[in-house]
């Protein structure tokens, strides 16, 4: 026998239709009623409401409209788990009561927007062509974070995370620039940007540790001791981080266990981060080497020697690897199997890691100059000086390449025409990080976010 009692619709968060009860004690039975809830479904960078998003309360779904909102069917009794997926975005989950209010919102993170790791990605191609943001810029906010912060931050999920010298760690709100936690390292130091891993942030310090905290307060979810201070940003893969550190040593270690699944003993001190292609590491070393290793086993694969000491990282992209030599003053590129393609010399320290996009590979010297060189052959396509030593990396966001200098200053330079369309009177080390909605410009101890004019 079958029970079905109707209630007429009557808007967002009123009884309407209850659930059938079937079966042959229907008289003993509770009829289980439902009312409509509304669940709001955002873009977390631009705000945007997201058409089309599948959102599923308990066993029923619905689609968003073209203002981002779904009106679903939901027991009114009981909180129920909520889930929401868009394509191009991450997922997100909650479990919500609607008993009380019929409404619900989530916002969800397009990965492709995000800038989690140094480098932007674990190839380290220090390039962001999916954010869409150029100069002219208009400044939003500005967040003074006491001392020298020589890396970049890294973006996820309207946040931003960096360290500075003293070896604190910032949560900033990508939105208003508020600190939402800072993480203090006793006797700590940084030399690193952290990396975004899940709900965890994996932070190097100059005190030889490892640490996991996380993302939501900060705090300390696990702490392994390297035993060697470690100036090599994280790249984590499955769970393993993948560094060297200043005793010569590159290592992959378990972030779960705390295991180190293999050492290799360079024998030579490292500053360099790993960047990571397919199965191989590409790190460089103090002895001039570019090594590249097994991910799975780090076993030496080959070893390419440049003319002096590797201090930045390298960058990998279309089977090619590119290294700067600081004492050397050369720009190299390999093949990614180990042959030397060109060298080109510059009479001036290389401390500069490279940026790579659009077939063009880009760095600064500590003669103030600021390099776009052909990727497949090493001519010089174009070339700035921008009144002080570049020390640190170079980084590309939509086709706009940028360089800091200690002439206290960034500038931002067409990557295809080598024009000046930023000059930002303030900058140090690293450039530019970001995300979807806004850039982080990185002055000596200040961020400075921007978005489009």
């Amino acid at each position: 026998m079958l029970l079905l009692v109707a209630v007429a619709v009557a808007g967002c968060g009123r009884s309407v239709a209850p659930v059938p009860v079937a079966g042959p004690h229907v008289a003993a039975q509770r009829t289980q009623y439902v009312h409509r809830v509304a669940v709001s479904v955002v873009d977390g960078d631009s705000g945007r409401g997201i058409m089309g998003a599948r959102v599923t309360v308990g066993r029923r779904s619905a689609r968003t409209n073209r203002r981002g909102v779904a009106l679903v069917a939901a027991p009114g009794s009981k909180a129920v788990r909520t889930r929401v997926s868009a394509r191009g975005y991450q997922s997100a989950a909650a479990t919500v009561s609607y008993r009380r209010f019929p409404r619900y919102s989530f916002r969800l993170y397009r990965p492709t927007v995000q800038w989690p790791v140094y480098g932007a990605d674990a190839a380290r191609t220090q390039s962001q062509s999916q954010i869409r943001l150029r100069p002219p810029f208009r400044l939003v906010w500005s967040r003074g974070l006491d001392t020298l912060i020589e890396f970049p931050a890294v973006v996820a999920d309207g946040r931003a995370y960096i360290g500075n010298a003293q070896g604190t760690v910032f949560a900033l709100a990508m939105s208003d620039g508020n600190v939402l936690w800072r993480h203090t390292t006793p006797h700590g130091k940084m030399a690193a940007s952290p990396a975004v891993w899940g709900n965890k942030l994996v932070v190097h310090g100059m005190d030889g540790y490892v640490r996991v905290l996380r993302r939501s307060d900060g705090r300390t979810m696990a702490r392994f001791n390297v035993g060697a201070p470690i100036e090599s940003s994280p790249i984590v893969r499955d769970g393993i981080d993948y560094f060297g550190s200043w005793d010569g040593t590159v290592e992959a270690l378990d972030l779960e266990t705390g295991r180190v699944l293999w050492r290799f003993p360079s024998g030579c001190k490292i500053t360099s981060s790993a960047a990571l292609a397919g199965s191989t590491l590409y790190i460089g070393d103090y002895c001039g080497r570019l090594l590249a290793l097994s991910r799975a086993t780090g076993r030496l694969r080959w070893a390419g020697a440049v003319d002096g000491r590797i201090y930045g990282t390298p960058a990998v992209a279309a089977d090619r690897v590119f290294v700067g030599s600081s004492d050397g003053d050369t720009m190299n590129a390999f093949t990614t199997r180990g042959r030397v393609l060109w060298r080109r010399y510059f009479g001036s320290y290389v401390y500069s890691s490279p940026a790579v996009w659009g077939g063009r590979v880009f760095f600064g010297t500590y003669g103030g100059w600021f390099y776009a060189l052909d990727a497949r052959t090493g001519a010089t396509r174009w070339s700035v000086a921008v009144g002080g030593p570049i020390s640190g990396a170079a980084a590309v966001v939509d086709g706009v390449a940028y360089a800091g200098s200690f002439a206290h200053r960034i500038v931002g330079v067409e990557a295809r025409t080598g024009r000046i369309v930023l000059d930002f009177p303030h900058g140090e080390y690293v450039p530019v990080s970001g995300d979807g909605r806004r850039l982080l410009l990185h002055g000596y101890s200040r961020l400075y976010a921007v978005t489009a004019r």
